[in-house]
């Protein structure tokens, strides 16, 4: 078996959340050495604290990793968030930050992928959603996400990203406000 620092890395971030709690289980699963990302709390020894919307720090603390993969997770997920300026400084300008740090890895990585979110279609009351329905976002949320979207097109000649847009989803581990 290979040793812990010879595994590929996977940088995960937004690894404390709902979602990310099992992809870091898949990831290491799948033979990758994963470091996680957290914004809040002391970090973890997998895992390194950052606040994304702090371009410097981030372009600071990526400078010296070369992710294979990076997933990233990290965001305000709350539709009904209050503060619309906090939703697009994660949503938005962290990412871009993000992006700009993995452009400038001396090694990019083989996949970037986004997080965006089923909600940038709005309601068009359709019965099946798919993507070739154009957008409508209906709140701040899904504009901070659907903007992300357009932004993160601005560096895909330099990263190979990829950009999911998951709809609703719950299990085990979810916080209550989701519910």
């Amino acid at each position: 078996m290979a040793s812990e620092s010879t595994l590929p890395l996977a940088l995960l971030t937004g690894s404390r959340g709902f979602t990310g709690r099992y992809l870091r289980a898949e990831l290491a699963q799948a033979g990758y050495r994963v470091l996680g990302m957290v914004q809040d709390g002391a970090p973890a020894d997998d895992e390194i604290a950052l606040d994304l919307r702090d371009r410097d720090a981030t372009l600071r603390a990526l400078a010296p990793l070369t992710p294979v993969v990076v997933v990233h997770l990290a965001g305000i997920a709350q539709v009904a968030h209050g503060d619309a300026a906090a939703l697009y400084q994660t949503n938005l300008v962290a990412t871009r930050h993000l992006l700009e740090a993995l452009a400038q890895c001396a090694a990019p990585p083989r996949a970037v992928l986004l997080a965006s979110s089923g909600n940038v279609y709005g309601n068009l009351g359709a019965e099946v959603l798919d993507e070739s329905m154009a957008p409508r976002p209906a709140n701040d949320y899904a504009v901070s996400k659907l903007a992300m979207e357009h932004m993160a097109r601005l560096w895909m000649e330099r990263l190979p990203i990829v950009i999911a847009r998951p709809f609703n989803y719950t299990g085990v581990g979810q916080g209550e406000d989701f519910l």
